[in-house]
């Protein structure tokens, strides 16, 4: 960077907060201190300094054609319209259905692209990856109604990518994981008309629908993103989490280390950082290559260090216990400990200023996907039908940087151990056993009372918010109130750095959960994997519905969902199909959307009191939001005439530094 300009930023941040008040990651807030120092800006600094428009935060701004943009105003939503007469309802629901679409989209073709490598898989195209878990594959197939029996895998292979295909490109009738979901479920969504056809048509209808002068009815338009929201859910993201699983082998709990403290100096240091495991997988195989990691040696280094960040590390962590530097908001600042000798990025969530950063600091910053090219990056190729070709190229070029690094190193001494790997086969074999596994016990200690609820906390990082404080605050009031959380994605990380996701935790929870946890050895804090990975909970929710005891259908059962700290169209599109499973759901930071309108009354009440879904939430204080997921956790809880006499846990001052000093 030059020089000009870095006297400029530290110019600029001079006049900013404190790092302590934007995280409270020890390991980041050292990092931003660094970056300032250093006159590096980052997404932190970018945000103090550029305020969100609040138009286009109310969602009260149409952009679709170019007699606008027209923005209304949201003091006053239905005292004009826009030039072609879209009403603010017309308005919100469009943008808000392309955020789902867009969403969508992304999962879906993260989907697709697993599925297609499987194809390759099982027709012999490629040689590098095998069928790992051959149970889950006969599972998988099962549960869609392809028969197993007497077969070989391959055939079953065979007939299981063919049946998935019609996920994406099936134009009538129901994608296959309809099977999954419990009848009464699918028999309202047959009713309201939202059962997907395929995915790839169900984006194209909706981005059609959005388009000037069409579909101007926001209930109708909110039903259209409700069918493509479930075909990302209930497809895109299942078939994505059940392939890698039959690919690279179902998680289990595993012991991670999880925080900047996991670099190593004297090694040569790679952070794998995006959403698809293809590339990491066979990163794995490339760092642990005897010529390279003697590469490595000769040039100085004790070894490679590989390291996983966001949602494929989050992967990897769970499958193989590859160590995890930190969540979304954490990438630019892991590069200003001078460490990195590669960052190596696929899809998703990768800020463009990464490159900046990584040059300043002499990091090789590399893409690797045909979809996702940066300007300033390197760029090489991963190459399924070769990809060690792919991955030992990544690593020469990191053992080349090491050899040459110049860059003072500055490593924050702070690492985090969990338990992480909780996938929902492995919940099921926890709580029964290997002969009786079975997620009774689970529905069992709901009736009685043990457990209140479960919450499923998942989402992003957001600089609009203080960095992981909303997370773990959160979490820690619902466990204190006997709430299960399951956690996915960045959520998971800025937890388990918080130290929940030990089975040692458990003196946190309440004495129902306690208990439990004790009983079984778990965490009161169960990390299930990526963002795709939200299928997970949805299949462990069906099989909660199918043991008995908690209704007949998704929208009985006592559970909720949160997104403290989202920020990409992804998290609305997994908002929308947990809602329509019957969710409650409550985002934090801000929600798109102006209170009192039509629009707003039918997210928030609407879908529920008319559909039998559940319903969206809003608040960005986390012992408000835990409030409002316990209470609707009790409404259920007595609707299923289970309810006992209980009042929230409310944590005083000495409760929260008990469990800080913890």
């Amino acid at each position: 960077m030059a020089d000009d300009k870095k006297e400029l930023i530290k110019k600029k941040v001079k006049k900013q907060v404190s790092v302590r008040d934007l995280t409270i990651c020890e390991t980041t807030a050292q990092m931003l201190e660094r970056t300032r120092k250093d006159g590096v800006e980052t997404a932190f600094d970018r945000a103090l300094s550029m305020k969100a428009c609040p138009i286009g935060a109310d969602s009260a701004c149409c952009k679709h054609c170019s007699m606008g943009p027209c923005r209304l105003n949201a003091k006053d939503p239905y005292g004009k319209v826009g030039v072609c007469g879209a009403t603010i309802d017309t308005i919100q629901a469009r943008n808000f259905a392309r955020m789902v679409a867009s969403g969508a989209a992304a999962h879906t073709d993260h989907g697709m692209a697993m599925l297609e490598l499987f194809r390759d898989v099982v027709r012999g195209e490629i040689a590098d990856y095998k069928i790992k878990d051959v149970k889950k594959l006969e599972e998988v197939a099962e549960s869609i109604g392809i028969e197993t029996m007497g077969r070989t895998p391959e055939d079953i292979a065979t007939d299981l990518y063919e049946e998935l295909e019609a996920t994406y490109t099936q134009i009538e009738g129901e994608i296959p994981f309809m099977k999954r979901v419990p009848p009464k479920t699918l028999e309202g969504w047959r009713k309201m008309g939202v059962v997907p056809r395929g995915a790839m048509i169900e984006i194209m209808e909706m981005m059609h629908r959005t388009h000037m002068g069409v579909d101007q009815d926001y209930d109708n338009i909110t039903k259209q993103a409700t069918r493509t929201a479930i075909a990302d859910g209930w497809g895109g993201s299942m078939v994505s989490t059940e392939i890698s699983d039959i690919l690279y082998g179902t998680p289990t709990p595993i012991a991670v280390d999880v925080n900047m403290g996991v670099l190593k100096e004297d090694h040569v240091n790679i952070i794998v950082h995006g959403h698809e495991p293809n590339m990491f997988e066979s990163m794995v195989e490339s760092c642990n290559d005897p010529e390279l990691v003697k590469a490595a040696q000769d040039a100085g280094a004790k070894g490679i260090n590989l390291v996983g960040m966001c949602c494929s590390g989050a992967e990897m962590m769970s499958r193989h216990g590859v160590p995890h530097a930190g969540n979304f908001m954490s990438t630019e600042a892991v590069l200003a400990t001078g460490a990195i000798d590669a960052m190596c990025v696929d899809i998703q969530c990768i800020k463009q200023g990464l490159v900046t950063v990584a040059e300043c600091y002499k990091t090789k910053f590399i893409t690797t996907n045909r979809r996702a090219h940066i300007e300033g990056a390197t760029h090489i190729e991963f190459l399924e039908h070769d990809p060690r070709s792919s991955t030992d190229e990544m690593v020469i070029q990191a053992i080349a940087r090491f050899k040459t690094r110049s860059i003072p190193i500055e490593i924050p001494q702070i690492s985090n151990p969990g338990i992480h790997g909780f996938s929902h086969e492995y919940i099921n074999y926890m709580l029964g056993g290997t002969f009786r596994a079975s997620y009774k016990p689970l529905n069992d200690n709901i009736v009685n009372g043990r457990i209140r609820g479960v919450a499923g906390v998942v989402g992003c990082t957001n600089p609009r918010v203080k960095q992981d404080w909303v997370h773990v605050e959160l979490t820690k009031e619902l466990i204190k109130n006997d709430v299960l959380v399951l956690m996915t994605g960045c959520a998971q990380i800025a937890v388990a750095k918080a130290g929940l996701f030990t089975p040692e935790a458990a003196h946190l929870a309440g004495p129902g959960l306690a208990e439990v946890c004790e009983t079984v050895g778990m965490p009161p804090v169960l990390g299930i994997g990526s963002c795709v990975d939200n299928s997970r909970i949805l299949i462990a929710a069906s099989e909660m519905v199918k043991i008995g005891g908690l209704g007949d259908c998704l929208a009985d059962l006592p559970v909720a969902g949160a997104a403290p700290e989202w920020m990409s169209e992804k998290a609305i599109s997994i908002g929308q199909y947990f809602v329509a499973s019957g969710v409650y759901t409550v985002f934090g930071v801000t929600f798109p959307i102006v209170e009192e309108t039509k629009f707003h009354k039918l997210l928030f009440d609407g879908l529920e009191s008319t559909y039998n879904m559940g319903k969206w939430d809003f608040t960005p204080d986390p012992y408000d939001m835990a409030r409002k997921m316990i209470a609707h956790i009790d409404k259920k809880r007595k609707a299923l005439g289970i309810d006992k006499a209980r009042e929230r846990v409310l944590m005083d001052m000495a409760s929260r530094r008990e469990m800080d000093a913890a």
